[in-house]
């Protein structure tokens, strides 16, 4: 499990970053720039920088949470799908 120090900032948190992303995403039904997803996250809180945006759509990336598509980006949608225990 992915603990933060009890001291570290919080607002910088790779995952606390990486909600704001799926917020700033989830307004879109469509693939976005992500120039533009990135102008949207630097204006919320003047400590983010350019490699706090890599790092948590990297982390995105990984998780399956987004999909890439050139320069543009989007939301991974859930599909439901019941799963079985057998």
């Amino acid at each position: 499990m992915l603990l933060p120090h009890p001291e570290s900032d919080l607002s910088v948190n790779l995952m606390f970053l990486g909600g704001e992303i799926v917020d700033l995403l989830r307004k879109e039904k469509k693939f976005v720039y992500i120039e533009k997803v990135l102008k949207d996250f630097l204006k919320k809180d003047p400590k983010r920088s350019f490699e706090h945006f890599l790092d948590a759509l990297t982390f995105l990336f990984l998780m399956g949470f987004v999909d890439i598509d050139g320069y543009k980006i989007k939301l991974r949608r859930k599909e439901h799908v019941q799963q079985t225990l057998f």
